[in-house]
């Protein structure tokens, strides 16, 4: 890990109904030992939460609260089916949650409860859960799904605006990996990760708020540019490290591995 700075890791047991109570306990003790994040996927489904019912005789939550795994080191992925005294768990905890709205959506998993979330503080960052239940691993694409469910459900326009999911997008993810000294926002001694995204195509005109605009309006098709670290690793929407042509073969390899 020391000759790639770029490169962190975080333990990432899949589920509680896949994971065993030993397994979580070890787990909890690395992740303290370490200190290392813990990544899993918590309370997506309200089959997960009445299974656990049945064999542990708590839900999820509960459970890993016995096992020792709540705390800041807690990225609860999904958390869809909370409970209001959870959600207050959650928080006074420190845990941490990857919101992930176009997943949950796909698979008819529910819609998370973001406005109790938003007020009770409890800190967010977003994800897109694999290709299988989303396709597009779309950024800009969440920030959009987050914000318009999250009005929609609650019944109220206010709730989640383009600020906070930008938040969520960038410094809320960082913060969630224990990253977010080193990323998430652009500061003197932080690593210059952005993007340059061109507002002024015909296509997304008039901009009257640029926040606003990234969110509701812009998309990945916008992106020109990309730096990780301060370098150029995208120009003129074509990446600068590989050759489109390699990245094409790369593809379609696995592409092949995956339909035969």
């Amino acid at each position: 890990m020391s000759e790639n700075p770029l490169l962190s890791f975080c333990l990432a047991p899949h589920a509680p109904y896949t994971v065993a109570d030993k397994t979580f306990e070890n787990i909890a003790t690395l992740a303290a030992q370490l200190e290392l994040p813990v990544h899993v996927h918590l309370h997506e489904t309200r089959h997960e939460i009445e299974e656990s019912l049945k064999q542990h005789g708590v839900r999820p939550i509960e459970r890993l609260r016995r096992l020792g795994l709540l705390g800041p080191q807690l990225i609860a992925v999904h958390a869809v089916h909370l409970e209001s005294g959870e959600i207050d768990l959650l928080a006074h905890e420190g845990c941490h949650l990857a919101h992930c709205p176009t997943s949950n959506l796909k698979l008819g998993s529910g819609i998370a409860p973001m406005s109790a979330i938003q007020a009770r503080g409890l800190n967010f960052g977003l994800g897109t859960d694999g290709a299988a239940s989303n396709n597009r691993l779309d950024l800009f694409r969440e920030m959009r799904h987050a914000v318009l469910v999250a009005k929609g459900a609650s019944q109220n326009a206010e709730i989640l605006d383009a600020h906070a999911a930008l938040h969520a997008a960038t410094l809320g993810g960082a913060r969630a990996l224990g990253l977010d000294g080193r990323i998430g926002s652009l500061l003197p001694g932080k690593a210059a990760d952005f993007c340059a995204v061109r507002l002024d195509e015909w296509i997304i005109q008039p901009c009257f708020d640029p926040a606003s605009h990234l969110v509701y309006a812009a998309g990945r098709e916008q992106v020109t540019h990309t730096w990780v670290g301060g370098n150029l690793v995208m120009s003129n929407g074509v990446p600068t490290q590989i050759g489109i042509s390699e990245l094409l073969d790369i593809t379609g390899l696995w592409h092949t591995r995956l339909t035969s």
